[in-house]
């Protein structure tokens, strides 16, 4: 009896995400369908999801951040934050790690969800993962941002929501970019998000969400040496995975391994 009240609670909670996720959406709906129109409105509209959305989500379901800085993000320049995906919680958490404004890479199925898809695709760079001609399409797109002078994020795992895999391989595109216009990456390792709210609806909790930014790397020359700098990007992510002392993100995976021999 008690396993059933606790799972009906931690599904209620999960629900009250989505909640909480949509109550500024819906509320500001036509104020920050203005700002995404307006073609310079984007730095207002990062400002308000980093101030006001997030902290609305995250305080709302009981998260705190904290954030070890390797050094301070770069300031006045366009740079590549890049991060390891193991939650619906990532965006939120970028958002309150970053203060200089970044446009994300997203999918395109997003545009599909009412009110929010309105936005979305007027602030996102949007990708059809399942089209080639697509993911062509955000270089063009990711162009234009990085010329503007404003970042991009990436989370460049491939199919990320296997809870059993600590980090999936990296997708190319992000390193790319990097070298294409010699921009710097930033990697970012979210340390808990994969344990307190996975993928998985069956298990979480709310509390600290720690995350790890380390030194930039700057971009090789020649894309000859892509897949070096994609490695080593990698590297220094899951190095601060498995470095982390309270092995979070280990024991998600356990879990999930766990409930696959069952």
């Amino acid at each position: 009896m008690l396993k059933i009240l606790q799972k009906i609670a931690l599904l209620l909670w999960r629900a009250w995400f989505y909640i909480l996720a949509a109550i500024p959406v819906i509320s500001l709906f036509p104020f920050l369908l203005l700002i995404a129109s307006y073609k310079k409105g984007y730095p207002t509209l990062f400002w308000i999801a980093r101030n006001i959305w997030s902290p609305f989500i995250l305080f709302g379901m009981g998260f705190y951040i904290k954030t070890k800085f390797a050094k301070p993000l770069p300031q006045g320049t366009s740079y590549m934050l890049v991060a390891n995906h193991s939650s619906y919680l990532d965006p939120f958490v970028m958002f309150r790690v970053s203060k200089n404004p970044f446009v994300f890479v997203g999918k395109k199925e997003y545009i599909k969800v009412p009110l929010f898809g309105s936005i979305y695709k007027r602030a996102a760079i949007l990708v059809d993962r399942s089209s080639s001609m697509s993911r062509w399409g955000v270089y063009e797109r990711a162009n234009k941002v990085i010329e503007s002078g404003t970042s991009v994020c990436i989370f460049p795992e491939v199919n990320y929501v296997d809870d059993t895999i600590l980090l999936n391989p990296f997708k190319r595109g992000a390193f790319k970019l990097s070298i294409e216009h010699q921009i710097p990456i930033v990697p970012i390792t979210f340390l808990d998000c994969k344990r307190k709210f996975p993928w998985s609806p069956d298990f979480g909790f709310p509390g600290e969400l720690r995350v790890e930014t380390f030194p930039e790397i700057n971009p090789v020359k020649s894309l000859d040496d892509l897949e070096e700098l994609q490695e080593k990007t990698r590297d220094i992510i899951l190095a601060g995975l498995n470095s982390d002392i309270k092995q979070q993100s280990q024991k998600a995976v356990a879990i999930e391994l766990a409930k696959t021999r069952k």
